[in-house]
C-alpha cells in the first residue's frame, strides 16, 4: 500500500494563499474591562442559550402529559399479577411453558418500562413489591431458561410479593 502524501498548492495558488491577510477580531464586550457584560452585548448564541435555559426551568415543573392514571396502573398491575401467578403454577413438563414465559417477559418488560418513569409511583408499596417480583421472575428465566423450574423458596417469596402488591393495590397504595 502506498503511503499518503501531503498535497500542497504550488505556483500562483501558493503565492495567493500566503499573501492573504485576515481582518483583526473585534471584541463585542464593553470598553470597561471590570464591568460584567450585559445580555444585549453577549453574542446572539449566548442570549438564546440564556432564554432557552429560563424556558426549560419554567417548563420542567409542568407535569408530564402522558402520565398514567391510577386506574390504568391498577388494572395493568393486576393483569401482570395474574400472569405471574399463572406462569409460576404451570408444570415444568407443560408444552406451553416456553410460550407462557415469553409472554410473561413481554408483559413484565412493558410494565417496568412504562411505570418506572413515574415518580409518583416510586413510593407506593404496590410498585416496589411488583417491581421486585418481576425482577426476580425475569432474572430466573433469563439466567436458567424458560423451561427451568423455579426454586421453591424463590417461588414462595415471589408469590408473597404478589399478595402484598395486590393488597396494597386494593388500599390504593
Amino acid at each position: 500500500m502506498a503511503s499518503p502524501t501531503l498535497i500542497t498548492p504550488t505556483g500562483a495558488a501558493a503565492a495567493a494563499a500566503s499573501s492573504k491577510s485576515f481582518p483583526p477580531v473585534k471584541s463585542r464586550l464593553t470598553s470597561n474591562p471590570t464591568a460584567p457584560p450585559s445580555i444585549a452585548s453577549l453574542p446572539i448564541h449566548r442570549r438564546d442559550l440564556i432564554s432557552l435555559s429560563a424556558g426549560f426551568l419554567f417548563l420542567s415543573h409542568v407535569k408530564h402529559a402522558l402520565a398514567a392514571s391510577d386506574d390504568e396502573y391498577a388494572k395493568e398491575t393486576a393483569e401482570a399479577i395474574k400472569k405471574v401467578r399463572a406462569t409460576l403454577t404451570l408444570d415444568k413438563n407443560d408444552p406451553n411453558i416456553a410460550a407462557a414465559v415469553s409472554e410473561l417477559r413481554e408483559i413484565s418488560n412493558g410494565w417496568v418500562a412504562k411505570y418506572r418513569k413515574e415518580k409518583t409511583l416510586l413510593s407506593r408499596s404496590s410498585f416496589r413489591e411488583m417491581y421486585s417480583a418481576l425482577n426476580a421472575v425475569s432474572g430466573h428465566y433469563i439466567s436458567f431458561g424458560p423451561t427451568a423450574p423455579m426454586p421453591v423458596k424463590r417461588k414462595q417469596r415471589i408469590l408473597e410479593e404478589m399478595d402484598t402488591a395486590e393488597k396494597a393495590l386494593s388500599r390504593g397504595s
